[in-house]
């Protein structure tokens, strides 16, 4: 089987794929602006066509231009590509302080954002409490009183 001379895919009748670009439009919908937590929240639809998903900072960093904050006040989660891939959805929030943000976002998201350093803790420290909740699930517990 010879191909002819400039004959892509396309001759053969399967699609064209796009060539990986920065074509990517963000969208945001569903957006709300949650006055007690001092944020807005959104959910968020990335069209990448022909490329994989951007990455998480990359999402902050452009949503936080478009929103008119440092990236640090930002805190994107949950995207999911859909089938097929160019298009993923995912959940972003938009904090108006950092002091808001580190008051009320939980402590995974802040280490994840690097607001806060991860405390490496031993694995014989995991293990010891693992095998002590065996011990005690199913029981009734008895708060045991510390006398100083």
């Amino acid at each position: 089987l010879s191909v002819p001379e400039g004959a892509g895919p396309a001759a053969f009748g399967s699609p064209r794929v796009p060539k990986m670009g920065d074509n990517v439009l963000i969208r945001t919908r569903k957006f709300m602006s949650n006055r007690l937590l001092f944020r807005r929240q959104m959910v968020v639809d990335i069209l990448h066509p022909g490329r994989c998903v951007l990455s998480l900072k990359d999402i902050r960093e452009r949503l936080a231009k478009t929103y008119k904050t440092s990236p640090d006040m930002v805190f994107a989660f949950g995207f999911r590509t859909h089938f097929g891939g160019g298009k993923s959805t995912g959940f972003a929030l938009v904090y108006d302080s950092l002091d808001h943000a580190k008051k009320f976002e939980p402590r995974y998201r802040l280490i994840r954002n690097g607001l806060l350093a991860a405390t490496p803790k031993g694995r014989k420290l995991r293990k010891e409490r693992k095998n002590k909740a065996k011990k005690i699930r199913g029981t009734k517990q008895k708060k045991k009183k510390t006398e100083s």
